[in-house]
């Protein structure tokens, strides 16, 4: 049902997660982050409050394995979750239980996990974490790459309808989140666009919460 790429920026601390799915609205459940500390996306079937539980124990010095581990064992029904954890120094896990569905597989690589269900293959996940690798540029530049390549390595067994982008940094908020809530088709290609789209605005975002008397112009009418 779901694929995903956790990931950090080694330069700028960075934490971020890109995730598809054929479900509606993948980005409401599945992706968490909390700026400082670490990214988690629960899937498979989605219990939604293991990514603030694992969030809060790597908050209070867990590492990821421990954190995963205690948050799995404390809610039960483990063997039908996929987890994946990453957290602000780089340290990563993974958890894929028996009953995932389909195809499953998860695979940690350099500042990155990458997790999926009911996939084409095994070799989805393995082009994620290459792809996230070996591309230069911005966090959700590399992150967005993971999501083309896991397409073009075939993705999930049936379509995808959501996707979602979040990146965290050292603001409290997160500086990017967008999400493609339901698309017949290609909500990867149309997340991509709104990246695009949002880019070039993101400073001018962070710049107006900050200092409003700093703020560009908004660009509507009235604003002067």
């Amino acid at each position: 049902m779901t694929f995903s790429i956790v990931g950090r920026c080694a330069e700028t601390g960075q934490l971020g997660i890109a995730i598809s799915s054929s479900s509606i609205a993948v980005g409401a459940r599945c992706p968490w982050l909390r700026a400082g500390v670490g990214a988690v996306s629960t899937q498979n079937i989605t219990l939604p409050a293991l990514g603030p539980q694992i969030l809060d124990l790597l908050d209070a010095g867990q590492a990821p394995a421990a954190a995963l581990d205690r948050a799995l064992n404390s809610n039960g029904y483990s063997q039908y979750r996929q987890v994946a954890v990453i957290d602000s120094q780089g340290r990563s896990a993974l958890f894929t239980g028996a009953e995932a569905l389909g195809t499953s597989h998860a695979l940690a690589g350099e500042q990155c996990v990458a997790a999926g269900n009911l996939l084409a293959s095994t070799e989805v996940i393995e082009a994620m974490v290459l792809a996230f690798e070996q591309t230069e540029g911005s966090l959700p530049q590399r992150l967005l790459a993971a999501m083309r390549a896991a397409v073009a390595a075939g993705g999930e067994a049936g379509p995808v309808h959501s996707a979602a982008l979040s990146v965290v940094g050292e603001l409290t908020w997160p500086i990017v989140d967008l999400r493609v809530d339901w698309a017949d088709e290609d909500p990867i290609g149309q997340l991509d666009r709104l990246w695009q789209a949002y880019n070039p605005q993101m400073q001018d975002y962070q710049t107006r919460a900050l200092n409003p008397t700093a703020a560009p112009s908004y660009g509507v009418p009235g604003d002067e």
